[in-house]
């Protein structure tokens, strides 16, 4: 398994009280199902071992420090942006129909759709209030970005679950509904902490633009583990993207290749009937074959570099910027 980067471990406590402190501003029915998804409690209320990556409470810390501030000038910044991350799970694993996370009945087959609904519309809000409550310039203009970064999610999940209609998405489609739903979230993210530090704007927009290319290879890197990706550790079935018929980067590049293994891609990804064991190792043979997964993870790469270069742009402490790269190498060797 991949090792976490400093940054992540060493924020992760403090950021964990402060979500937990956040957190009990909810009504307690609201709060089982936000604690279960979190993976503070079990089914029945009981304490658990907290699960994730804590990647974008981490960014949100180490970008206040970039801007010359400690680590708790971001606090309300990176509990909003992973209770925000939190909201979209929660919705995506009901929209999808995906009944697992992180090893653990998904919250809406515990507790309910409805419920689950609840409680994602619930982190949403007190993620905004985290913010609004600080009265500060900065934290004005965290809230306006974060505002901004969840409209764009949303509008990548719209284009993610239309795609699921559509027997044709190119590349660029699919590359741009990543971008509104990954990486606007993660560019606020590496940039949250600086706006509330009230830091330059040459650092701010630095930080967005690194997030932003983060955010692709994240996803990128993401596409890639749900097809090829050990169920071990992602916490995923086997091959689930293609029994999803999920359009996916990799999947939309190989059939848009312009190869017999795109043809017959694009027939197997037609047929409305659940797919075999044996037909769902074809079809990853088929995008391996037709240069999706080289393609994805080439392009991973080369996304991870183009951040390094707005980091080299932003100015600020290169030990600071080392720990940027460290993280964005976390996100591109991950396993899960």
């Amino acid at each position: 398994m991949t090792a976490v980067p400093a940054p992540i471990t060493d924020g992760r406590a403090l950021v964990d009280r402060a979500m937990r402190d956040a957190a009990d501003r909810l009504d307690p029915p609201i709060r089982r199902v936000v604690a279960y998804h979190l993976g503070w409690t079990d089914a029945d209320g009981r304490p658990a071992e907290a699960g994730g990556k804590a990647l974008r409470p981490a960014l949100a810390l180490l970008s206040a420090r970039a801007a010359g501030t400690p680590y708790e000038t971001a606090l309300p910044g990176a509990v909003a942006v992973e209770f925000v991350h939190a909201f979209s799970l929660l919705h995506d694993d009901l929209m999808d129909g995906d009944r697992t996370r992180r090893h653990r009945p998904a919250a809406w087959t515990v507790f309910g759709p409805s419920a689950a609904i609840l409680g994602g519309d619930a982190l949403l809000t007190l993620a905004a209030n985290l913010l609004l409550d600080e009265h500060t310039r900065g934290a004005h203009w965290a809230a306006r970005a974060l505002t901004a970064a969840t409209q764009r999610l949303i509008a990548g999940q719209a284009l993610d679950l239309g795609f699921e209609q559509r027997d044709h998405v190119t590349l660029d489609e699919c590359l741009a509904m990543a971008a509104d739903k990954t990486g606007a979230l993660l560019a606020c993210a590496c940039s949250i902490g600086a706006m509330l530090g009230e830091g330059p704007a040459r650092l701010v927009t630095a930080l967005t633009g690194f997030g932003s290319e983060l955010g692709l290879a994240f996803q990128l890197v993401d596409d890639l583990l749900g097809v090829w990706g050990s169920p071990g550790t992602t916490g995923k079935p086997v091959l689930s993207d293609l029994r999803a018929r999920k359009k996916s980067l990799p999947v939309v590049y190989a059939l848009n290749a312009g190869t017999a293994e795109s043809e017959r891609l694009a027939e197997l990804y037609a047929d409305p009937g659940t797919p075999s064991e044996e037909t769902l190792r074809e079809m990853a043979r088929l995008v391996e074959a037709a240069g999706g997964r080289d393609w994805a993870a080439a392009e991973a790469d080369r996304r991870i570099a183009s951040a390094e270069r707005y980091l080299d742009e932003s100015g600020m402490d290169h030990h600071i910027a080392a720990e940027f790269r460290d993280i964005a190498l976390f996100v591109t060797a991950r396993d899960h």
